[in-house]
């Protein structure tokens, strides 16, 4: 009989950064105040203590915030010193006709084989169709080329980007940030739907479920707020290819990473061990191609 994968909980998305190595410009937006500190690996593990369904914190997806090289440098170097951090996911200027150089020096330094996907600040960009453009779509080929998947990070209103590159890149596998963003502090649900159904249709594309009490009203969300979206993406995905995520520390934004876990845990109440065990550590584990649980 083959054992039941360990009890383990992942966390597919959080942030670090220590401002004494290297600065943020992000955080100088006022509403930032709370979390323009430096957070460390070690604040994480003292913070990250509610257990999800009965599971504690075993690994992580260390996840970039700054368009530069040197960050991911910074996260390389940081995973294969601690234990906790799993993999990484970094940046590389896309459009660059010398993407593949930089990745091939990325994979290539110490820590370089943590690196297992690459994310852009797309919900930035003011072009419509930033994720077809063709130098864009010749980064992305590069990527794929070199064994990495890519991290999709939008605004709900960009969703077509997002299925327009599952249409044209059906050999890359490719994870939706935040769950595309809905916007849940309007209430709005309905285009955001009809999107993820659209999406979803897309079997290499999985889902976190993270960064959505941000997009909720920060001082007075509750989980009757959340469970809306969390039933839509449960019928669009299914357990089997969604990952929970924290987005630590710009969670502390709107209640933390306990009051988060504490969330996910109740969302959980009606599923099964297998759908439990998918979605907190199996398809997390999978699309980054972490240590095997058990």
């Amino acid at each position: 009989m083959t054992p039941a994968p360990a009890p383990v909980l992942i966390d597919a998305h959080h942030h670090l950064w220590d401002l004494d190595q290297r600065p943020q410009p992000w955080l100088d937006d006022p509403d930032l105040t709370s979390i323009r500190r430096t957070f460390t690996p070690g604040d994480l593990r003292s913070t990250a203590t509610a257990p999800i369904a009965g599971r504690h914190l075993h690994n992580t997806v260390a996840v970039q915030c700054m368009p530069n090289v040197p960050e991911t440098e910074d996260l390389l170097a940081l995973a294969e010193q601690e234990p906790l951090i799993g993999a990484v996911v970094g940046w590389a200027d896309l459009t660059s006709p010398a993407i593949g150089e930089v990745l091939d020096r990325l994979l290539a330094r110490p820590g370089g084989t943590y690196l297992r996907s690459l994310r852009h600040l797309v919900q930035g960009e003011t072009d419509p169709g930033w994720l077809q453009r063709p130098d864009v779509e010749r980064g992305l080929a590069v990527a794929r080329d070199r064994g990495l998947s890519y991290d999709v990070l939008i605004r709900s209103h960009q969703l077509d980007q997002a299925i327009r590159l599952a249409e044209r890149f059906p050999d890359l596998p490719q994870v939706l940030n935040h769950a595309g963003k809905p916007p849940l502090a309007r209430r709005e649900l309905a285009d955001w739907r009809r999107q993820m159904q659209r999406l979803a249709a897309h079997q290499h594309v999985v889902c976190k479920l993270s960064g959505l009490i941000t997009e909720a009203d920060h001082d007075s969300w509750t989980t009757a707020d959340i469970r809306p979206v969390w039933d839509i993406l449960l019928t669009a995905f299914g357990p089997d290819r969604m990952m929970f995520g924290s987005d630590w520390p710009v969670a502390n934004l709107a209640g933390g990473w306990n009051r988060w876990a504490a969330t996910v845990d109740e969302l959980l109440g009606d599923c099964a061990e297998n759908e439990i065990h998918a979605l907190l550590a199996g398809t997390a584990t999978a699309f980054y191609r972490l240590p095997a649980l058990g």
